[in-house]
């Protein structure tokens, strides 16, 4: 591991946008699928680097609203992935303080994966560090549902109101935006939250991120000036 970053220099909320599950498989000769299985497992031991390193805040880019149009084999498999994760793997997570909280459209889940969210947010509401998991989740879509509440509420369209309903109202801005897979956009992920988050586009696929990866890109942030527009 790297040396220990300077005081105050650590970050409180980081994203990662979890690009190259299926790129990585298929390079490794493996089912595109088993690409996926491979980032969720990734995912649980990421959310432990963090928390261990002392971030607060760990958000995952886990299934957009776009990810809907891929094919019916793909999307099933990734809702009982993430339903055997909860079932398992959070679980566990939920006994070592990191909480576990869901944010997105919730409408097209199956009942059987919604009781298991509102479960594993219910045993872990109590614990310090928070895994949030953007499932069926769209930047726009968050915008606009949050317009349409306030709107609905005889508020006036401030950024005040909006902020107050959106799905992810009690998470802070993050500090770092982590893309991996080599892509360089931000595909619909917290465009509102991420005005000045520093991005951080990097080559490894998401199932070969790696604690070398994440201590590389807190000891470049920890260098970098934030001036937030001054």
């Amino acid at each position: 591991m790297n040396e220990p970053l300077r005081a105050g220099s650590m970050p409180a909320c980081i994203g990662i946008i979890l690009d190259g599950n299926r790129r990585w498989a298929k390079e490794q000769g493996l089912p595109q699928l088993e690409g996926h299985r491979r980032g969720y497992v990734l995912l649980i031991k990421c959310a432990r680097w963090m928390r261990d390193r002392g971030v607060k805040h760990f958000v995952a880019y886990a299934f957009s609203t776009e990810n809907w149009n891929r094919t019916k084999e793909e999307v099933s498999y990734l809702m009982n992935l993430l339903y055997e994760a909860i079932e398992d793997n959070l679980r566990e997570l939920a006994k070592e303080n990191i909480r576990v909280r869901f944010i997105g459209t919730r409408e097209r889940l199956e009942s059987k994966l919604l009781r298991a969210m509102e479960r594993i947010e219910q045993e872990s509401a109590q614990n310090e560090f928070t895994l949030w998991v953007c499932l069926s989740y769209g930047g726009r879509a968050e915008i606009e549902a949050a317009a349409v509440a306030a709107a609905a509420s005889g508020e006036s369209i401030t950024e005040e109101s909006l902020h107050k309903h959106f799905w992810s109202a009690e998470m802070p801005d993050p500090d770092i935006i982590i893309r991996t897979g080599g892509e360089k956009r931000l595909s619909n992920f917290l465009l509102w939250q991420i005005a000045y988050s520093e991005l951080f586009f990097i080559e490894p696929k998401w199932p070969a991120f790696t604690e070398k990866n994440l201590d590389e890109i807190l000891e470049e942030f920890a260098g970098r000036e934030r001036r937030r527009g001054k």
